[in-house]
């Protein structure tokens, strides 16, 4: 174990043994940033729904929406222009000049080639009918989809899988007909619901297993027709519910009376399943992988974020499926040793490298390259001049102490408060500014021109005429305006559901605040005084219990 002092924000951070062993490993230094910064340092190459209109794609001139700012520099194509063959990303190749800095041809490069408009895993098949989802694939019938794939009729989700006819959700898979669902899993008829498996026909409710027709319910196991807590019968069950859906003052007047109820309760130090040796949040089926959020299937690993069937591998976020030793990696699957580098599939030993796929081998600052091997700056070498080459960048890297991070920000195409880090770690402009960020002032969104105020709205389900959806509406929280699609007021309707006043973006914010956040802290189990590790604060209200103390008062 070794103490170091981060040389971003000079807080001090610990480097465990098996730390030195990885880095040693993928043949690069200890890091000298602490972990928090490197998140912030992936999260600049993550812009997930920060999402632009009034772009057209360069090669066909249709119009799409894109996650690059019309103002940027860079040249967008739409998803099938750009994985067409009427381009070739070699014919962007630059010579490399050693009397220049790597990393300012590398910002040249990437700001020359292509990008693609929205990010699509084509691994889990191609999108249909549905073209504005980032991050993810396999979508039918799609709209505002983030980090996840497949789905069918879904709206308004990230880090969704299997799911069909949900809306506002997050982190659940193998789910159908639910809405405002938060790490929810193989369920139906899920609404308001957070921490829930194996369960059908469940409302605000909270840590439930194997459960059937329970609203306001809080750490049940098996069982059916409770209000909150307490048995009733079925009819009374169906009367009650009744009288709830449909109108936006009840709903929120529950929401309150439920909130008040959850907190009575015990809490899980985390929310991991099938886990061994593991540290971190949302963990399945992992073993040896800590300090993590969100990772399925992860094995001998740290610092992940929304990964899948990854293992050996540090400072990773988004896919990973199929991949071992990625180091610093954003939206990297299907790959081995890979490092600093953002979108790589289906390729091996890639370094510092911005959406290369698939199949290629030996690329070092490379940018939309595929089936190519040997490559520095787009341009094919040797094996002996690549070598070379490489040599003098890893040393040029290694004396500015960047050799195993991710790219600098100053190489981003986004914005801090355009990428995953604000959603996660939030900054304000002047906090971003002192840590090398770039900020936007410029994010795409119109204020003042609702047609229809909040307070108009019909408050029941059952009032609200088709015409809504020529509405322009007013988030309750932040004013932005936003619209209500066809689609939407459709599942509203059918699972009678009010309105949203908010926008999404207010609704995906409260859903990580639901979450809770990327961060651990060392607490006591309020039962037996344990020694846990979990990211409820200090501070927070909730009782957190150890796992065995937890699973003694459900069970």
């Amino acid at each position: 174990m070794e103490n170091r002092n981060c040389q971003r924000c000079s807080q001090n951070f610990t480097l465990e043994v098996d730390d030195f062993s990885f880095y040693e490993k993928m043949k690069v230094p200890a890091p000298s940033v602490c972990s928090e910064c490197r998140f912030k340092m992936r999260s600049m190459f993550r812009n997930e729904n920060v999402l632009y209109t009034g772009v057209n794609c360069k090669m066909c001139n249709k119009s799409i929406m894109a996650m690059y700012n019309p103002n940027s520099p860079y040249i967008v194509y739409c998803s099938d222009c750009y994985s067409s063959d009427k381009w070739d990303a070699r014919e962007y190749s630059k010579d490399y000049d050693f009397s220049r800095t790597f990393l300012s041809q590398l910002d040249e490069l990437i700001k020359s080639v292509p990008k693609m408009n929205l990010y699509t895993t084509f691994a889990n098949g191609a999108n249909i009918n549905s073209p504005f989802n980032n991050g993810f694939g396999g979508a039918k019938n799609c709209y505002f989809l983030f980090n996840g794939g497949p789905a069918e009729d879904t709206l308004y989700s990230r880090g969704v899988k299997d799911c069909k006819d949900i809306v506002d959700s997050y982190f659940s898979t193998k789910i159908e007909n639910s809405y405002e669902a938060i790490n929810v899993h193989h369920s139906s008829r899920i609404f308001y619901g957070q921490n829930i498996t194996n369960s059908t026909d469940c409302y605000f409710s909270y840590n439930l297993s194997g459960c059937i027709n329970c609203f306001g319910c809080v750490n049940l196991r098996n069982k059916s027709n409770h209000w909150f807590n307490e048995p009733i019968s079925r009819e009374e069950f169906e009367k009650r519910l009744s009288l709830v859906f449909g109108s936006y003052n009840t709903i929120e007047e529950v929401k309150g009376k439920y909130e008040e109820f959850r907190i009575k309760f015990p809490h899980r130090e985390n929310n991991n399943i099938k886990t061994q040796d593991c540290i971190g949040d949302y963990l399945s089926e992992c073993k040896n992988v800590h300090n993590s959020l969100e990772v399925t299937k992860g094995e001998n690993c740290k610092d992940l974020f929304s990964s899948k069937e990854i293992k050996d591998s540090r400072g990773v976020f988004g896919y990973g499926i199929g991949a071992e030793y990625l180091l610093e990696t954003v939206s990297t699957g299907h790959s081995s040793n890979v490092i600093g580098s953002y979108a790589i599939d289906q390729s091996m030993d890639i370094q510092y490298s911005f959406s290369c796929f698939p199949s290629n081998k030996y690329l070092i600052g490379c940018d939309g390259l595929k089936n190519s091997e040997y490559c520095i700056l787009n341009k094919q070498y040797s094996k002996e001049e690549y070598e070379k080459i490489k040599e003098h960048i890893i040393k040029e890297l290694t004396d500015l102490g960047a050799y195993g991070l991710m790219m600098p920000p100053e190489l981003s195409p986004f914005a801090y408060n355009e990428t995953i880090g604000q959603d996660n770690m939030p900054l304000t402009k002047e906090e971003a500014a002192a840590q090398g960020f770039r900020w936007e002032d410029d994010i795409q969104k119109t204020e003042g021109k609702e047609t229809l105020k909040p307070e108009e709205i019909r408050d029941h389900i059952r009032d609200v005429e088709d015409s809504i959806t020529k509405e322009v509406l007013a988030c309750v929280d932040c004013n932005r305006n936003y619209r209500i699609t066809e689609a939407e007021l459709l599942f509203y309707r059918k699972m009678i559901l009010p309105i949203p006043r908010k926008c999404f973006y207010c609704r995906h914010k409260n859903r990580i605040e639901r979450r809770g956040p990327y961060k651990f802290w060392d607490r006591h189990c309020a039962k037996c005084n344990k020694d846990i590790v979990t990211n409820y604060a200090p501070n927070r209200p909730e009782i957190v219990y150890c796992e065995k103390c937890y699973q003694q008062e459900v069970y």
